[in-house]
Order: C-alpha cells, then structure tokens, then sequence
C-alpha cells in the first residue's frame, strides 16, 4: 500500500509491480442540485476527479445508488444514472456496474478505479518548500447552492457554479501529466484552507495563500455579507482556524470564503516555480475553469496556512 488513509489523501494507490499501481476511491452524496441528470454528472465529476488528483489516469468505475424507487420513480433514476454515464465517457471511461438499495433519500456517486506510475503518484506529501500553487476552478459553491436552498438565487442564477460542480478536473491531470508537479488536492468539504492544511501537514510545510489572487464566482462575497453560507463552512473556519494565520487586513467574510465548503471543486496543485508558468499554460490548452497562482509552499510555519492579501 503507497497511499493509505494517513494524510486524508483524495484515494488509496495500491503497487501492482514496479511499473503500474491501482488508484482507488469512492464518493457519494445527496442531490446538490433539483435537476437528477445535473445531480448524476455532478456527483460523477466529483468522484472521478480524486483519481486525476492523484496524478492517475481513470480507468472504469462503479455506481452506488440509494434511491426512493417507489415515491420518485425510473425516470428519475434514469436521469441520474445518465448523467453519471455520460460524465464518465467524458473522461473515457466506462461504467460497469454497480450497487442500488431502496432509501429514503436519494444519494449516488462511483467508486472508480484508476492507474498511474508508482513513481508519479500526486500524494498530500509531495508538496516542497519554493513551490507555486495553483487553482483549476473557482471557490464559492458551497455559498451558492445555499442561496439556492434558501430562495435567494434560483438554479438558473448559479449556472456558472453548476456548470463548476459538474466539471471534471481531467484539465488538471493533463498538466500534471505533461509538465509535472509535486502534490495535488481536489478542494471539497474541508474548503480551500481545509486541503492546503491537510497537505502542508503532510509535507511538513508552510503555505501562503493569496487572497486578492483567488478566483471567485459571481455574487459569492455578496451573499457572504449577508450570512449566507453553509453550515459546513463555519465549521471548518472553526475548526480549521487554529492552523491559519490570516493577516489584519484579511475580513472574517474573507476568512469564510477561503474555508467555504465546496462539491466537486478544482484542485490545487504544488508545482517547481520553474514550472509553473508551463503548467499554467497546460492548464489553459486542455480549457481548464482557471489556472489562477494562489500562493506559494514555504518553509515558515510547517503545517500551517498564512492567508495574506
């Protein structure tokens, strides 16, 4: 076993020979979104993404599906196991199967299997003091799909952060494919600061992340002025607050965003500063969201994240 559970890595790597190793992960939650194709590709996107961000390459996957069959329906199922479908031959794979049982509330997502080179693994502890960090999607999700919920915005409002959700990072393993790095996260329910956190401590590293630098969705700050935000996300500010310094100048509206919780988000990567401006052009060719610098790996305060301006 390479990657286990021990730094909160997005799959486990499994060393087949010297050559290849099995990339494994599996991720499932409710509808994030009304409409059940959306629903499918977003919670698809959202698994498959951990196998890119270890820097493999997905290579089939499996449904697993609770589902209220009697009170929504085929037809509803039908749409969410399309859209999972469809959002894996996006990134070329099939599905092969799966897994159902009867439940109240409707939740989907894949386990997916991927590969990559034992020696090109993107763990949580590859990231090394000089490196730039670089973002692949923009933050803000987690607010408005709150907004949503409490009738601020409707879905057609917040279709830039849908069409966010339903994205795959395969953009981002491409680059790293091409160019190189030395680690990679996907930022989900810990938020920006929660993974930068998970691998700085990994790495046994310090990280500076740059606010002003950051790419947000539209009305994002907007509706964190006025409380709207999830739950999740002042959790993780609560709890991941002892390991961030953020500067004066920083504003707790902006401390929240950068702990926002987020489904199926970009990753950041931790690349070789000589190699950032190629990764960054990568990024662009195979159209990824952003490919937006954040901030950088530093050898000051190891396991811990500054947030300056």
């Amino acid at each position: 076993m390479l990657v286990g559970h021990e730094w909160a890595d997005d799959a486990c790597v499994y060393k087949l020979n010297d050559e290849q190793a099995v990339v494994q992960t599996l991720d499932f939650f409710t509808p994030i979104v009304d409409d059940p194709y959306l629903f499918g590709q977003i919670a698809a996107a959202n698994a498959i993404s951990d196998i890119y961000a270890m820097g493999a390459k997905p290579i089939f996957a499996l449904n697993i599906v609770g589902f209220p069959l009697a009170q929504l329906g085929h037809d509803v199922l039908s749409r969410i196991l399309q859209g999972g479908a469809d959002k894996a031959a996006e990134a070329g794979i099939f599905v092969t199967g799966g897994h159902s049982i009867d439940d109240a509330e409707p939740k989907y997502g894949m386990c997916v299997t991927g590969i990559v080179h034992p020696d090109k693994i993107m763990s949580n502890e590859g990231a090394k003091v000089g490196d730039k960090l670089v973002l692949t999607k923009p933050i803000g999700v987690g607010v408005l799909t709150t907004a949503v919920k409490r009738e601020l915005r409707t879905e057609a409002q917040i279709h830039a952060a849908i069409q966010s959700m339903a994205a795959i990072n395969r953009p981002g393993g491409d680059a790293i494919a091409e160019v190189g790095a030395s680690a990679a996260t996907d930022v989900t329910g810990y938020g920006l600061a929660g993974h930068l956190r998970e691998v700085a401590a990994a790495s046994n590293v310090g990280m500076t992340l740059h606010v002003d630098a950051l790419p947000v969705l539209p009305e994002v700050m907007e509706l964190i002025g006025q409380k709207c935000y999830p739950g999740g996300t002042r959790k993780n500010w609560l709890y991941f607050k002892e390991h961030l310094e953020f500067a004066s100048d920083v504003t707790e509206d902006e401390q929240l965003l950068v702990c926002d919780a987020q489904t199926s988000g970009g990753m950041v990567i931790s690349v070789p500063a000589d190699k950032c401006d190629a990764l960054v052009a990568s990024l662009k060719k195979h159209n990824a969201l952003t490919a937006s610098v954040i901030g950088e790996v530093v050898s000051d305060h190891p396991g811990r994240i500054a947030v300056v301006r």
